[in-house]
């Protein structure tokens, strides 16, 4: 029995492992794709614009 007590922590392990993996390839796309992708696009967006800064002029 202890092959039975050995074996089944990799096995749990293995199972929640395949269990997320599915979890985050069901959740990439679908209907709200273009939403996350324009958000994602907006944030980028402002954190350039923030980094690059006003441009100043001496004169």
């Amino acid at each position: 029995m202890d092959y039975v007590s050995a074996l089944v922590p990799p096995v749990v392990m293995a199972v929640f492992f395949i269990g997320v993996i599915r979890v985050i390839v069901k959740t990439q796309g679908g209907a709200n794709k273009a939403k996350e992708d324009a958000a994602v696009d907006a944030a980028i967006a402002r954190a350039e614009g923030v980094r690059q800064g006003p441009a100043k002029t001496d004169g």
